[in-house]
Order: C-alpha cells, then sequence, then structure tokens
C-alpha cells in the first residue's frame, strides 16, 4: 500500500500547490505518444488508420523528455500504438523516472515478457495493461485471438519481477454489467488495480456502432457498481469520477487536465480530440479557445465521459471540497435514485472535420525533411570526393 500513498500524496501537493498559486489550467498528467504504430489493430482505436509514412516515426527520447520538462505534470502516461514497439522505450522510461516523473506505461502486453529487462522495478513505474475483459471478449475487442492469454501470462512475470501493474479497460455498448464485474472480480483475483473508460467515439473507427452514449453509460456503471457492492474491488480513480460514471455527478470536462504531446506536437485540445498542432506547450495553453470545447460545447464532445477529460476535473473537485470527496469515499457510489441534470446540448457548435488536411500537412512536412536530408548526404557526399 505504500506506493499508492506516495503517488497519491506527490499528486495531492501538486495540486493544493496550484490552487495556492491561484492557476486556472494545469496539466495533471502528459499524455505522451512517441508513436502512433501498433501491433494491434482494434475495432474501436481511432489513431492507427494514419498512412505508413506517419506511422513510421518516432518521437525521440531527447523529444520526449523535453515535452515532460515543458509540461510539468507529475504524471506522465504513454499509450500509444504500442509503446514496446519503440526501439528507445528503456531509454524514455529511465529518464521520465529519473525527473521523478511517476510513468503509466500502455501497452497490449504483446512484447512485455520479452522486453521487462528494458527497465527496473520502481516506485515511479507502473505497467498498465489493456484488458478490456475477460478472455473472449477481450480477444474480440483487440480483433485476435490469445491476446487475453499473453497479457495475463506477462501480468503475471511482471508482478514476480517486483513491478507494479494496473489494468485499463475501455468499455463499449453491448458489454454487460454482469461481464464486466466478473472481470473486475479476475483483476482482485489477479491482484492489479483497474481503471476504466467508456471509449471516445473516434470518428476514424472501424466499428462506429458499440460507442457508448452518456445516458446508456451512467445506467451502465451504475449495474456494474450495483453488483459490486461489499466487493473490494481496486480502482485507479478518484470517488467523484466514478460518482461522475454513475450519473452523480455533474462535470464539465477539463481538456488541459491531460494534455497529448505527439509526433505532430501538442494536439489541441485533448488526447481524444485532435483540432490542429501547437509547437510548444505554452502555445496550446495560450492558443487553445477551450471555451469552445466540451459536453454541450461541441458535437464532438457530446457524449464523452472518458477519464482524460473528467478525472482532472474530479480531482479539482476533490481539492475544492474534500467534504464532499470524503462522503462519496464513506458512502459509496450511488446506484439509485435520480441523477444529476444533463448539460444542455440545445447550443452546441457543429463538428469540424480537418484529419485529412492534418494528415496531408504532416506528409508534406516528411517528404520535405526527407528531401533536406537527403540533399545534405548528397552534398556530403561530393565534399568528401573532392
Amino acid at each position: 500500500m505504500a506506493i499508492p500513498f506516495f503517488k497519491e500524496m506527490r499528486i495531492g501537493g501538486y495540486l493544493i500547490k496550484q490552487k495556492l498559486l491561484g492557476r486556472k489550467r494545469y496539466p495533471l498528467v502528459l499524455m505522451l505518444e512517441p508513436l502512433f504504430r501498433c501491433n494491434l489493430a482494434c475495432v474501436g482505436c481511432g489513431k492507427i488508420d494514419y498512412p505508413d509514412a506517419i506511422l513510421n516515426r518516432r518521437m525521440t527520447a531527447q523529444e520526449c523528455w523535453d515535452a515532460a520538462d515543458e509540461c510539468g505534470a507529475p504524471m506522465v502516461a504513454i499509450p500509444g500504438g504500442e509503446p514496446l514497439i519503440h526501439k528507445e522505450i528503456g531509454e524514455i522510461v529511465r529518464g521520465l523516472v529519473a525527473r521523478k516523473k511517476f510513468v503509466s506505461l500502455c501497452t497490449n502486453a504483446l512484447l512485455l515478457e520479452k522486453k521487462l529487462d528494458l527497465f527496473e522495478p520502481s516506485p515511479y513505474l507502473f505497467f498498465s495493461v489493456h484488458l478490456d475483459g475477460l478472455k473472449d471478449h477481450h480477444d474480440k475487442a483487440v480483433s485476435q485471438k490469445g491476446v487475453f492469454d499473453r497479457a495475463v501470462s506477462a501480468i503475471k512475470a511482471a508482478k514476480a519481477r517486483g513491478f507494479t501493474v494496473n489494468v485499463n479497460a475501455t468499455i463499449f455498448d453491448g458489454h454487460p454489467a454482469e461481464e464486466i464485474a466478473k472481470f473486475l472480480d479476475f483483476t482482485t483475483e489477479l491482484g492489479v488495480g483497474v481503471s476504466m473508460s467508456p471509449g471516445y467515439a473516434y470518428e476514424r473507427a472501424p466499428d462506429q456502432e458499440h460507442f457508448l452514449n452518456r445516458t446508456k453509460t451512467k445506467k451502465l456503471f451504475r449495474d456494474v457498481f450495483a453488483l459490486g457492492k461489499g466487493k473490494k474491488w481496486n480502482f485507479m480513480h478518484s470517488g467523484l469520477f466514478l460518482d461522475f460514471l454513475a450519473g452523480n455527478q455533474e462535470y464539465e470536462c477539463t481538456p488541459w487536465g491531460m494534455p497529448a504531446r505527439n509526433i505532430f506536437g501538442w494536439q489541441k485540445p485533448c488526447y481524444l480530440l485532435g483540432e490542429g498542432y501547437a509547437k510548444t506547450f505554452k502555445e496550446l495553453m495560450d492558443t487553445t479557445d477551450w471555451e469552445t470545447y466540451g459536453t454541450g460545447k461541441y458535437e464532438k464532445c457530446a457524449d464523452c465521459m472518458a477519464h482524460c477529460g473528467y478525472e482532472p476535473t474530479a480531482a479539482t473537485a476533490a481539492i475544492n471540497n474534500p467534504l464532499k470527496a470524503m462522503w462519496v469515499a464513506l458512502r459509496g457510489i450511488k446506484t439509485t435514485g435520480p441523477m444529476a441534470p444533463e448539460i444542455d446540448m440545445s447550443k452546441q457548435r457543429p463538428a469540424q472535420y480537418i484529419f485529412a488536411e492534418q494528415v496531408q500537412k504532416k506528409l508534406s512536412d516528411i517528404r520535405r525533411d526527407e528531401a533536406e536530408a537527403a540533399a545534405a548526404k548528397q552534398q556530403q557526399k561530393a565534399s568528401t570526393a573532392a
């Protein structure tokens, strides 16, 4: 129990410091995507359909460390793509741990057992293994049989080597509450913590039929939590975020709470939604029109209840109202009775679709960089020959 307490104390201290400094907007977790390439093709993923020229790009280790320094968030989550494909991932993680950043390395675990030697157990390092449910459900979600068994084997191997391991689950429509509850029982037996989030409706995801809307999300999580009464599921979330998922809190998202840095730059406005890019973190914070994003403001945000936007809101709410957070912790998640009022959607602005434009710009940049590199190499060769 010492490691989670240590982490929570450090992050809680960071939040209190931001409040005392009077900062309105500040990051809690850096979402660092050093590559988009993955060794799976999940039907609910909106990150892996880029052209090969983009999928083959990597952030360097130095770019990753610079992003962490520039952002200043106490925690760095490394999703992707599959970060274990990156040849410098061990070096990247070591550099972040040396900066005393809490690192959550998100992985589908297909390569985890093979690459454990790249890492050392540390209170600053956590493996977050992607598991969307029990065996049949997970293998279907990732479109490949056998992945669940390999992931569980890797979790056990990592724990045996002294690493801290959690699992992260993305929840889609059609996943019965009873099966989710059995999955949570399984994670308890496995001895790992769990983070869960309803899937964001990526416009580019192959499967567009199974994203949850807000009403379905709240009802589903109420049903799940009702089945968990008396059980000790180990959620890696604040109580107020879980209470929000069950429809008992009305929150607006905090898109700057988990800013994303990837091969394009700093993504506007958040990890889930790519509406343009900034060259620096300061430019991201200063030039993004934050007030135009969020549920009730923008169509693409309408059904989002994902942790990356709302966990920072819940964390801030806990700091601002600790008695309320304590009451929820003591009472547990309410699973019956009226829900909190829903946000008015009548004035949200229409969605804009600029994905193709962003991809084309990045491809042009890549071709320009490759042409300049080839010209420099040719010039050097000519100079050597002379």
